[in-house]
C-alpha cells in the first residue's frame, strides 16, 4: 500500500483530500469560518502549523478552503504544493485590500486581472525583462458574471502586491494611483506567478476594507457583510469553473 502524498507543510488527514478548486484567505481562522458558514459537510484536511484546510461542497460540487498566511513567500509555498502534489487545478485568493483609485470605494469588490509587485520573486525567473503576473481570463470572466448576477459593485484591473504592510515611503501610493492601480494587497502576484509556473489557474477577489487616501475603514460588522458578497462571487466562480 503506497504512502499517502504529503509535504512538509501539508499532510491530509486519513481519508480526506483537496478539491480541484481551493479558496485561499490569508488567515487560517478565516478559512475555518468559510468552511463552517459557506460549505456543506466540511471536513478538516490539513492542520500542519495550524494552516487549516477544509473540503466540503457548495451547490453540490466539492470546494476546498485553506489559509495561505501573509505575503508572497507564504502563499507561493502553499499553492506550489497544492498545484504540484495534491491535484489542485485552481486557486482563488479571497480577502481584503486597501483602495487606491479614486473611483474605488469601501465595500467594492476588486477582481484582479493582473498584479504588479515590489517583490523580488520575479528575479528567480531570470528572463530579460519582467513576466507580468496575470489571472486566468476564464476565471475573471466568471467572477464578473457572478458579480453582475449578485448586483455587486465591482472593479476589474491591476492591483499591487506589496512586500510591505508598513511601507517606509508613503509617496509610492501616489505613483501607483497615477498608473491606475486599483488597490494594494500582499499575495496576488505570487499566486499568479506560481499558477503560470505550474500551468494551472488562479484568481484573486478582494473586498475593499479601507482606503489609503481617504482614511475610511469598515467596522468589523461592515467587513463581515461585505465579505459575504465577495465570498458568494468567489464560490460561484469556483463551481462554475469545474
Amino acid at each position: 500500500m503506497s504512502k499517502p502524498v504529503e509535504t512538509p507543510h501539508i499532510k491530509p488527514k486519513e481519508g480526506t483530500h483537496f478539491a480541484p478548486v481551493v479558496l485561499m484567505p490569508g488567515d487560517p481562522l478565516r478559512a475555518k469560518f468559510i468552511a463552517e458558514n459557506y460549505l456543506e459537510n466540511p471536513v478538516l484536511v490539513n492542520d500542519v502549523r495550524n494552516m487549516l484546510g477544509f473540503t466540503g461542497t457548495y451547490e453540490g460540487k466539492e470546494v476546498s478552503v485553506m489559509g495561505s498566511g501573509m505575503g508572497i513567500p507564504s502563499i507561493s509555498l502553499y499553492v506550489h504544493e497544492l498545484y504540484s502534489f495534491f491535484g489542485v487545478e485552481t486557486v482563488i485568493r479571497v480577502g481584503s485590500a486597501g483602495g487606491l483609485a479614486e473611483d474605488v470605494k469601501l465595500r467594492d469588490v476588486v477582481i484582479a486581472m493582473s498584479a504588479s509587485t515590489n517583490s523580488t520573486i520575479l528575479d528567480a525567473i531570470n528572463v530579460p525583462g519582467i513576466i507580468a503576473p496575470t489571472a486566468d481570463y476564464e476565471l475573471v470572466e466568471l467572477a464578473v458574471g457572478a458579480a453582475k448576477e449578485l448586483g455587486a459593485r465591482y472593479k476589474v484591473g491591476n492591483v499591487f502586491s506589496s512586500d510591505y504592510f508598513y511601507h517606509p515611503n508613503d509617496t509610492i501610493n501616489e505613483k501607483l494611483r497615477s498608473y491606475g492601480v486599483l488597490a494594494v494587497e500582499m499575495e496576488a502576484a505570487g499566486l499568479f506567478l506560481e499558477a503560470k509556473r505550474c500551468q494551472k489557474k488562479a484568481l484573486a477577489v478582494m473586498t475593499v476594507s479601507d482606503h489609503i487616501f481617504t482614511g475610511e475603514a469598515l467596522s468589523a460588522e461592515d467587513r463581515q457583510e461585505s465579505f459575504r458578497e465577495m465570498m458568494e462571487i468567489s464560490l460561484k466562480t469556483a463551481v462554475r469553473s469545474m
